[in-house]
């Protein structure tokens, strides 16, 4: 070969290394066995569920937008018998978000009176704006906070010390809960050092975290119309292993079924490392370089 097709070969090898460097993966999705899937191939499966968790971490923008995705997808094949709901919406602002997806109210008002997650703006906003232009129901499924700090502080007991009026926005009592200190280790471990938490305030955490479980599954099952379909947007740590709010769902609707989705960022999204199997259905993988919202 001559000098000069031995130079074109070598440029030609050089801009293509260059180039893929360049494009690296924003994401990728997986299945429960580890094989990369398409999008619509997780759709496909997603969409012969009744109800549709989609596990997210908080600050993670590839996370928001694929809830985004699957929102639209979902909607495109089941039209108005889609239900939306979310861990980030609290049951008594239920009037606020109702009043502002049915147009009674501005925007402005219901971001100063809803209690929004400070990145509401960059990473909820698409998808609750998605159902209003729409006009998908949306359900406020999560526990009012302070009902959850009373429980982190005293325990689930003092529930029944709150009145007919409190106890309509969470699950109904008594809340079924047993501790496990290995799970819950696992669950709030890095908190619990970090804040250098008791034993008996581990079990007062993970009880809180039952109430607000519960009463998300809670709502959800109040609010799945009959041959209706659910997509609900949670941390992962609510849907991750069919645990959290997932046994409580079945309590309360037996037999619902049930499709989960989760979210990583992982160093290298090439393959998706079999210590997570069993977390999720799918896999939304992003690479830990990917910037966070916050």
């Amino acid at each position: 070969m001559k000098l000069s097709h031995l130079i074109l070969a070598a440029s030609s090898l050089l801009c293509t290394t260059a180039a893929t460097a360049q494009n690296p993966a924003a994401y990728r999705l997986f299945d429960n066995t580890g094989k990369e899937i398409t999008f619509s191939g997780m759709i496909d499966s997603l969409a012969r569920a009744e109800v549709v968790f989609v596990g997210e971490n908080h600050n993670c923008p590839i996370s928001h937008w694929m809830e985004y995705e699957i929102t639209q997808a979902l909607h495109g094949i089941h039209g108005p018998a889609l239900v939306l709901g979310e861990e980030m919406m609290e049951a008594d602002n239920q009037l606020i978000l109702d009043e502002y997806m049915n147009r009674r109210i501005s925007y402005d008002r219901f971001e100063a009176e809803a209690r929004l997650w400070p990145n509401y703006s960059t990473d909820y906003y698409p998808v609750v704006f998605y159902a209003k232009d729409n006009n998908i129901p949306f359900v406020a499924t999560n526990v009012p906070r302070r009902y959850a700090n009373a429980v982190s502080n005293d325990g689930l007991e003092c529930l029944a010390s709150f009145s007919d009026e409190a106890r309509q926005y969470m699950a109904p009592l008594p809340i079924s809960f047993t501790y496990n200190d290995e799970e819950a280790a696992g669950r709030f471990g890095a908190m619990a050092m970090l804040s250098r938490r008791s034993p008996e305030e581990m079990r007062r955490l993970a009880e809180a975290q039952a109430l607000k479980d519960a009463t998300m599954a809670w709502f959800i099952a109040r609010n799945l119309p009959r041959n209706g379909r659910f997509l609900h947007i949670n941390g992962s740590m609510h849907s991750d292993s069919r645990e959290g709010i997932i046994p409580y769902l079945q309590q309360y609707r037996p037999g619902t079924r049930i499709a989960t989705v989760t979210s990583l960022r992982l160093d290298d999204i090439s393959t998706l490392d079999p210590e997570y199997l069993g977390l999720a259905d799918f896999y939304i993988v992003a690479p830990t370089t990917f910037p966070t919202s916050y």
